[in-house]
């Protein structure tokens, strides 16, 4: 017995230690990738000596003699923190995900290969990089030189078992692309959607469906549009068709877009203008974003230096948004349309035939045929060759610009609005405010140059068909500079109106509800500090919410109901915020989403049935402008089947409420927005990973106040990607925040850096702090 124990015990000592082997090899191994932060490293192609510092949040500032030196080191660092990430971005643009991730990927590179990217990018290339050839080529070494110089290849290589393919001057373009896929729909499926409902549908039901605003409408130009009217029985009666509506789908998605505002200099203490700007994107670990100050000489800067702070994108040498002293930018999605479909008929000449190849790790190949017009791809064929052919401006030479890099050059509001005519960006609302005070904002980024007589193809509008396929342009945007207000704000609703809305169009403007609470909260005071503007980011008063919570306590109060009864208990505290601790507004929204959920599948009904397999889902933003005429003034004919009352139709929607919070647990007290509310950031990788392992590779799960509807937009992996408070020429006041931290690499001190910052809303500085290393980077030979 002894001697079987012995040797049990040798059994379990060889376990440990070769448990001990691996763990110690694969902790070596993963250490082996992370980047170098201080020291001394030749490297070829350098000009002159440069100096890599980071702060305690690891915020880079590179110190260079040109820009091309300062290019070069900007590659190196974006490498060697975030490489796996840059590669993810290029791949998504140009449909080339399968070769890392094998066939699970491949109907996902389908959806963005049929456009192209990578083969009318190399074809165009010129286009592209503008006068920033050398620029982009100095980044490009860099980046190369940066992974080279790694002692162990990313770690994500490793558990997928690749190697990291080089970066390539298209590869930094193709970022520039998977930005417009972001922001964008490449498959315009809205539009599409709309258009076939359109066909079908009565006028009057598709009147309400398309119905262009509300009365939270907050547009710089023009007036809300207000609620829809509602028209009458004579006209439309959805009470004919007793068929039950299809199941609800989700009726409001997430808005790819941002806040921001400006304040000019007559509204500050000294004179200052204070731009504001948090963009919303899918969130994840570490953030898109990567945080740089760049500081060298340059003939053609104001000052003849340029020392820009912000916020890059790993992929490109250029501070996307920020501050250079003189000038400092910020954007918001635009949301015009940038994107027409044409019909394509059965054996249509002058189509083309191309041959994709899609790589497949550790599978066969996949060929797919995309076959093309003069106008663009086709995207949805049948079977007799006829379809409908795509054209979008990210297809086209000059939709990605390197010239906007220039804005690091600005010295004041004029300069910036002439760089902003050579910019190659998805179409933004851009913000400015220059060191002199002033503000303005502009369209920026290319957009559809249409002939006059061929209006955007959009939910009301139809363009001829002999329109001939349009170019892009980017100069002589519409523009609102010095308002008189000296406020600026937008928020992914709509700006324009008039003759200038009808040429840029309607992608699907968000509605203005979050925008309207900005522009109330800046009309609200008459003197700003960057404190000021940074609380309104943080602004998580449910204004928008608060009809509903009073509506909903109608529904639930003096019920005989035993479920409404549990809801009313559990409702009768109301701090009109969307914050963490909440049951109230968890329970208000969740209603509201409900019935908005009912009563778009009552009013897409007819068309879902007439349509059949040809029907797509619309996406319909403005629908608050038809449901609370709806539920406040219920008219019997415009209630959707089979409800017998519009009463009958809140309880059950409230009942159906009450059901699902139940499941979740006894105690409705419990069930808080922050429950509903939780921060799921995490490393694209961490899905690959067993579930006990997930959590190393995601940010703490905090419990987040805001919501998509106010403007701290905050959900569980969607919200703010970044906030910038800041005033040219006043950067140390500045104010910034970023999830998901500096480093794509776990281990790295800095990865989550800075995150518990922005879940809290803590100010923190805009300019890096001090020194906490130091890398030397010295000419090469």
């Amino acid at each position: 017995m002894r001697r079987w124990l012995k040797r049990l015990l040798w059994a379990c000592a060889v376990l440990v230690a070769v448990a001990l082997v691996v763990i110690g090899v694969a902790w070596t191994l993963l250490r082996g990738s992370l980047a170098p932060l201080d020291g001394d490293t030749p490297l070829a192609g350098l000009q002159a000596p440069v100096s890599i510092q980071r702060d305690a949040l690891g915020v880079v500032t590179i110190d260079a003699a040109s820009q091309a030196d300062a290019m070069r080191a900007l590659g190196l660092v974006h490498a060697q923190e975030r490489y796996f990430e840059m590669d993810l971005m290029r791949r998504a643009a140009a449909g080339e995900l399968s070769e890392l991730f094998g066939a699970a990927a491949v109907d996902v590179d389908k959806r963005m290969r049929v456009h192209r990217l990578r083969a009318r990018t190399d074809a165009h290339l010129a286009d592209a990089l503008g006068d920033q050839a050398d620029v982009l080529q100095a980044y490009v070494d860099g980046v190369n030189q940066g992974v080279g110089a790694l002692r162990v290849r990313p770690w994500p290589y490793l558990l997928l078992r690749q190697q990291p393919a080089a970066w390539t001057r298209t590869d930094s373009i193709l970022t520039g692309l998977a930005m417009y896929a972001d922001l964008q729909d490449p498959a315009n499926q809205n539009e599409l959607a709309m258009r076939r409902i359109r066909d079908v549908a009565p006028p009057a039901l598709y009147a309400l469906l398309s119905h262009d605003g509300s009365e939270w409408d907050a547009p710089l130009f023009g007036d809300a549009r207000g609620n829809a009217v509602l028209p009458g029985k004579d006209v439309l009666d959805l009470r004919s068709d007793s068929s039950a509506p299809p199941a609800p789908v989700p009726a409001e998605a997430d808005v790819h877009g941002s806040n921001n505002f400006a304040v000019a200099g007559a509204l500050t203490a000294d004179g200052r203008a204070i731009v504001a700007d948090d963009m919303h994107l899918g969130l994840r670990a570490p953030s898109l974003w990567f945080r740089v100050r760049l500081r060298y000489p340059d003939a053609l800067a104001a000052g003849g230096k340029v020392d820009v702070s912000g916020f890059s994108l790993p992929g490109l040498p250029a501070v996307v948004v920020g501050s250079n002293g003189h000038v400092a930018w910020g954007f918001t999605n635009s949301y015009i349309d940038t994107a027409d479909f044409r019909p394509v008929a059965a054996n249509e000449p002058g189509v083309t035939v191309h041959e994709e190849r899609i790589r497949v790790a550790n599978a066969p190949e996949v060929h797919f045929r995309v076959r093309e017009t003069a106008w663009g791809p086709i995207l949805h064929e049948r079977p007799d060759g006829s379809g409908e052919a795509l054209r979008w401006t990210a297809q086209l030479p000059g939709a990605v610009r390197l010239d906007f890099a220039d804005m690091a050059r600005a010295g004041d509001l004029d300069d910036a609005l002439k760089i902003a005519d050579r910019a190659g960006i998805p179409t933004q609302n851009l913000l400015l405010a220059d060191s002199h005070g002033r503000i303005a904002w502009r369209l920026l980024g290319a957009r559809p140059d249409r002939a006059a007589d061929c209006p955007p193809d959009g939910f009301t509008t139809t363009a001829p068909a002999s329109c001939a396929p349009w170019p892009i342009r980017s100069d002589a945007a519409p523009a609102l500079i010095d308002p008189p207000s000296h406020r600026l704000w937008t928020a992914n609703g709509r700006v324009l109106d008039g003759a200038e809305l009808a040429v840029a169009g309607d992608a699907g403007y968000d509605l203005g509800a979050r925008g309207r609470q900005i522009r109330d909260d800046l009309n609200a005071k008459q003197r700003f500090s960057e404190r000021d503007l940074l609380a309104i980011q943080l602004d998580d008063r449910a204004v928008l919410m608060e009809r509903w919570y009073r509506l909903m306590r109608d529904v639930v109060s003096h019920s005989d109901d035993p479920a409404l009864k549990r809801l009313e208990a559990a409702t009768r505290e109301w701090n009109g915020r969307a914050t963490a601790d909440s049951v109230s507004y968890r329970v208000a929204r969740g209603f509201r989403g409900k019935l908005l959920d009912a009563v778009s599948a009552g009013l897409l009904a007819p068309a879902k049935a007439t349509l059949g397999e040809d029907y797509l889902e619309p996406r319909m933003p403005q629908l608050e402008g038809v449901l609370w005429p709806l539920v406040t003034e219920r008219p019997m004919h415009l209630l959707p089947p089979p409800y017998e009352s519009w009463e009958g139709l809140l309880a059950d929607t409230a009942r159906d409420l009450e059901k699902d919070l139940a499941e979740q647990g006894p105690s409705l007290a419990e069930r808080t927005w922050g429950e509903r509310n939780t921060a799921d950031i995490c490393h694209p990788i961490s899905r690959a990973l067993p579930g006990f392992a997930r959590p190393w590779l995601c940010m703490p799960a905090d419990a987040l106040p805001g919501d998509s509807n106010l403007p701290r937009v905050q959900g569980p992996n969607f919200g703010a990607s970044q906030r910038m408070v800041v005033s040219p020429g006043h950067e140390a006041d500045g104010i910034i925040h970023m999830p998901g931290g500096q480093s794509g690499h776990p281990l790295s001190p800095f990865w989550g850096a800075g995150h518990q910052d922005w879940v809290q809303g803590k100010p923190t500085p805009f300019l890096p702090g001090p020194a906490q290393h130091t890398l030397r980077l010295t000419p090469a030979g």
